[in-house]
């Protein structure tokens, strides 16, 4: 079963000050593809900025995203998961919890954050595997005669 760290891996982790503007912060989420940021103060993880935050807590009460803070409108509550956790274990969390972000931790520093999708997509492979280890067993074995 995989890992978190395979899916984690080397990647970088971009990051945003809670002193960002919303505007300012959803340019760096499209210049980088993600749906999230992780959220530091002075160097410490304190939450995580995702799409649905923009949409509830700023465009929904209709919040200038120029003059409003990440730190403002972040979500604080945050689910964690170490590097050494398996993928399942994670995503079964994520379902509890009714989120697609996941922070990553390992020995109590931020080593990065995981999309749904990313987990997703490892089910996806292991699965894959097992499923092309069973066809080679049962068809490319020597047959026995009866």
């Amino acid at each position: 079963m995989k890992t978190l760290s395979s899916v984690v891996g080397n990647r970088n982790t971009v990051t945003v000050d809670r002193s960002i503007s919303v505007v300012d912060a959803a340019r760096l989420m499209g210049q980088h593809h993600i749906g999230a940021l992780p959220v530091l103060d002075d160097g410490r993880l304190v939450g995580i900025f995702s799409e649905r935050d923009v949409l509830t807590r700023v465009v929904a009460v209709a919040r200038p995203p120029e003059a409003t803070h990440v730190g403002d409108v972040m979500s604080s509550n945050l689910i964690v998961a170490g590097m050494e956790e398996s993928c399942e274990t994670c995503l079964q969390r994520m379902q509890r919890a009714h989120v697609r972000h996941l922070i990553v931790i390992q020995e109590g520093q931020l080593a990065g954050i995981i999309a749904l999708r990313d987990l997703l997509a490892a089910d996806i492979d292991e699965k894959a595997e097992a499923i092309s280890l069973l066809n080679t067993y049962m068809y490319d074995r020597p047959m026995n005669p009866v």
